[in-house]
């Protein structure tokens, strides 16, 4: 990695959590300087603007969970049933740090990414899509290996796997109360055991 590429993402890393937490839009330039103690000069050496910083932030948060739910879906876990366990798991154990760095970088950015920001809408489109994606083929690879009923259609349980953790993540972050993501987490787990789960039925 060459001096720029390190100072780039040192730039990227050390803005990551101000980013989720204040806003893609309400943070400014001063707020980068003051985060990463380079000057604004050194900024836009590294970046032709803002928005590029944002975007290029966005990404790294965006990877981050993604590489922890790839964890959670990964082969480190033998069965469908036990990765989509894991997964859910993975939120059942870890809010606290994700509340604590400003919640779902997905979510804040889905909040703020519109038409005056269209790049970072379209790589917020791309993280949802994949995310659904890989929960969808996870059930289809366990409909083929006879854990999960044939008749369920995997892209549906993906969405509502992903709407059900992100309303969950929205109104606990809203009322500082944790038991709404609980509600939707206990209700993932009830779908995976009592619906999808051909051992269960």
């Amino acid at each position: 990695m060459s001096k720029a590429e390190k100072t780039k993402q040192f730039i990227i890393e050390k803005t990551a959590s101000l980013f989720n937490t204040k806003g893609y839009m309400s943070t400014s330039l001063s707020d980068i300087t003051e985060a990463t103690g380079l000057t604004k000069g050194s900024i836009y050496g590294n970046f032709e603007n803002k928005d590029e910083v944002a975007l290029e932030v966005y990404k790294y948060n965006s990877s981050l969970l993604s590489k922890n739910m790839a964890r959670s879906l990964g082969e480190e876990f033998p069965t469908t049933i036990d990765k989509l366990n894991a997964f859910v798991n993975f939120y059942r154990k870890n809010w606290k740090a994700v509340f604590k760095n400003g919640g779902c970088p997905l979510m804040n950015a889905a909040t703020e990414s519109d038409d005056t920001f269209p790049s970072l809408k379209k790589q917020v489109t791309q993280s949802f899509e994949g995310w659904i994606k890989k929960i969808a083929s996870v059930i289809t690879d366990g409909q083929e290996n006879g854990e999960i009923h044939s008749n369920i259609d995997a892209d549906e349980y993906g969405s509502l796997f992903i709407m059900l953790i992100e309303g969950g993540i929205l109104l606990s972050k809203t009322t500082e109360d944790e038991k709404y993501l609980h509600l939707a987490l206990d209700r993932i787990i009830f779908m995976i055991d009592k619906e999808l789960n051909i051992l269960s039925s």
